[in-house]
């Protein structure tokens, strides 16, 4: 306990008797009677030969129970092991590589590190390191090509993660980093150490093919990543259909069955071959298992079908959808709960292009708005 607040009243012995109160704070001071504490109490580390001077191998994670004048910052020291100064150790507990090492010269070295808290007297304690130089790598980090769809309203994409790169080594101890071309930073950002790729705002309607690239510090392996942005329009909105299919996941969806189903949807619903098929969102049904795509077709002379066209189309080639995903319904017009006729039902859907749903898999991810559905009773 670091202090106590005390009050203390002082009373008389007259008629009445009077009284006061006096608060006393006392506070009590620290002695550093802790030492500091390695965590973990011993390491092991490794590092890859012709890796170059300056290589950082490990950090030292210290902790100390008294206050902080007696605590932190610790010095720290490396005791034996370190005799023809291979390694260095910096005021934050980096180990680095003070040499480039070589395995047919040493394997392993045992280093006694000595941390030193800042109070007085100062309280010291100690771990031993060891560390393993192993051979270079010798196989080149493998990556899936990565295709990502983002679909957003007109000029209004308001940027984020939109997919993640998969790659890996078969060497166990390489450590893989990312790196994008300086020249498309102003659009698109990777991070280094997980592979998630970042778009900034204000993306434009087109195709993005992205230099991104994978080292896993000798070698550097190029990974195809194709970014796919359209813009929706709002006419887009007044003339969709969804589809509701049955037990199926978002990512299950995007990963197996998109490329699949969006081809023999074409081949169901499209009257010529200039017509184009608008995927819109892809959205799980709130409390089943169940999923919402909406979906629109535009005419080659840049109209679009009404919804009551593809639906009979949809019906028509239902059993050829289903031989890709199961079809839960068909929905147009979706009044349930509500007591009035098909003909009487006025549905509107409202896209909020600032709630964008990523659902990313290790070959294609699908950049979506959410879109909600309103029903009204028109009888």
């Amino acid at each position: 306990i670091s202090g106590y607040s005390l009050v203390i009243q002082a009373r008389d012995s007259g008629i009445p008797p009077l009284s006061s109160s006096v608060t006393v704070n006392v506070d009590i001071s620290d002695v550093n009677d802790n030492s500091p504490v390695f965590t973990p109490a011993n390491y092991t580390a490794v590092i890859q030969e012709n890796k170059p001077v300056g290589t950082s191998i490990l950090q030292l994670v210290v902790t100390d129970k008294d206050s902080f004048h007696n605590g932190p910052p610790f010095t720290f020291t490396i005791l034996t092991g370190n005799e023809e100064e291979e390694f260095t150790l910096d005021p934050h507990g980096v180990l680095r590589s003070a040499v480039i090492f070589k395995h047919m010269v040493a394997t392993e070295y045992v280093l006694c590190v000595q941390a030193k808290d800042s109070g007085k007297p100062q309280q010291v304690s100690h771990t031993y390191v060891q560390v393993r130089v192993i051979e270079e790598s010798i196989h080149k980090p493998t990556a899936i090509p990565l295709e990502i769809f983002i679909v957003t309203m007109e000029d209004d994409f308001p940027g984020g993660v939109i997919g993640k790169i998969h790659a890996t080594d078969q060497d166990v101890y390489d450590v893989l980093t990312y790196t994008l071309k300086s020249e498309q930073k102003s659009l698109f950002k990777v991070n280094s150490h997980d592979g998630k790729i970042i778009a900034l705002g204000g993306l434009d309607n087109g195709k993005y093919i992205l230099n991104v690239s994978v080292s896993d510090g000798r070698f550097q392996v190029p990974i195809d990543v194709v970014v796919h942005v359209e813009q929706l329009l709002q006419e887009m909105l007044q003339n969709t259909v969804t589809i509701r299919f049955e037990n199926v996941s978002p990512e299950d969806f995007v990963g197996l069955h998109m490329h699949g189903f969006r081809r023999t949807l074409r081949n169901a619903v499209l009257s010529q071959k200039q017509d184009s098929l608008h995927i819109i969102s892809i959205q799980p049904v709130a409390g089943s298992n169940q999923l919402d795509m909406l979906f629109a077709v535009q005419m080659h002379n840049s109209g679009f079908y009404k919804p009551a066209y593809l639906i009979q189309k949809l019906t028509n080639a239902r059993r050829h959808l289903e031989n890709v995903i199961r079809i839960s319904a068909i929905l147009e017009k979706n009044c349930s709960g509500l007591d009035c006729q098909e003909q009487h039902c006025e549905q509107s859907l409202s896209i909020d292009s600032h709630s964008l749903m990523t659902y990313s898999t290790a070959r294609i991810s699908f950049v979506c708005p959410r879109f909600y559905r309103n029903v009204r009773c028109m009888c």
